[in-house]
């Protein structure tokens, strides 16, 4: 018995095309709705209606899992989330991961024992392969982090070129001994932020000094501690350059408390540009995220995958701001 790709690739549309035809929908041209029906005609094709039925049935909740809930980064993306999905008549469950395989698991198998239509991952630890798998069953979009060669939509920046800009500012204030303060793990906000820091300084002629590479786990706490051990060099640095924005003000709290003044003594640039940048004296210098965009079209391509609009992955890259302020530049 033939079955629906088969009449797709009989009448050279895709599949969406077909069940759009199956539907009555408004959508198709009258050539392509002829087109489709003599396919269906020719190969007789009968469509499954319980299976389509049972298709149907939508619970009308989407999952967004995201990696700490706490992060104040999220707010903003989540708000973009919730917006898209409340006016399409969608409910979002937000899903603290803590990074932790096993959480992950748990929470998509509500979407695997169809509890949920669809799911957004904002830092998802699966593997390239298992989240193809997933992808190519489930209606699924990467939001923020994503995983390179995965066979799933994302929306996301480009962190390399944003991170080449926040350490060019310095370069160009005059800074020759810039360090970074980065994360150990495997996101690839995280690598490409480094790999920017990296090509910044080389395309400066500056020499990389892997004594200024210091890891936190973007904690405000791990931010201060980072930065004593910058401190504590024979040649420390004059400026600073945060993967996150929590980071960024650790940094500031140590330089202060440490008796330092920023910017004049050492310069500090975060990532994310979340509320508080702007709030905390001095005020951060910062790469600023579209962070309610990125929520919002990710909904939008979840949607669309949800109603089978979209059979191909989506690779969309939004602009980002260097926002200038008080942490590298004295007013």
């Amino acid at each position: 018995m033939a079955n629906i790709r088969e009449v797709a690739k009989r009448a050279g549309v895709s599949v969406a095309t077909v069940s759009r035809v199956l539907n009555n929908s408004d959508l198709v041209s009258e050539e392509t709705r002829e087109r489709v029906l003599k396919a269906i005609k020719e190969l007789n094709y009968h469509p499954n209606l319980l299976g389509r039925n049972l298709r149907r049935l939508k619970t009308k909740m989407v999952l967004a899992l995201m990696p700490n809930v706490s992060n104040p980064f999220y707010a903003r993306v989540v708000k973009g989330i919730e917006d898209v999905a409340h006016k399409n008549g969608y409910n979002v469950m937000l899903c603290n991961t803590d990074s932790d395989p096993e959480r992950e698991k748990a929470y998509l198998d509500l979407l695997k024992n169809k509890l949920a239509d669809g799911v957004i991952l904002m830092a998802s630890v699966m593997g390239k392969d298992e989240l193809t798998l997933l992808a190519k069953n489930y209606s699924v979009v990467q939001c923020c982090e994503y995983i390179e060669g995965a066979g799933a939509s994302y929306v996301s920046i480009d962190n390399f070129s944003a991170a080449y800009k926040a350490v060019n500012h310095l370069i160009n204030l005059g800074h020759r001994r810039i360090a970074l303060i980065t994360c150990k793990n495997d996101f690839i906000s995280t690598r490409q932020r480094e790999t920017g820091y990296r090509k910044a300084l080389e395309d400066a002629n500056i020499e990389f000094d892997e004594n200024l590479i210091k890891y936190g786990d973007y904690s405000f706490k791990s931010g201060m501690r980072a930065t004593r051990q910058l401190l504590s060099l024979e040649e420390r640095p004059t400026a600073i350059f945060a993967i996150s924005d929590i980071m960024a003000i650790g940094a500031i709290k140590a330089l202060k408390e440490e008796g330092f003044k920023v910017p004049e003594d050492v310069a500090v640039v975060g990532f994310d540009d979340i509320s508080f940048a702007s709030m905390y004296d001095p005020s951060l210098t910062t790469v600023s995220q579209p962070k309610y965009d990125l929520g919002c079209i990710a909904m939008e391509v979840l949607l669309k995958h949800i109603e089978g609009e979209l059979e191909d992955p989506q690779r969309i890259f939004l602009e980002y701001e260097l926002v200038i302020r008080e942490s590298t530049v004295k007013y």
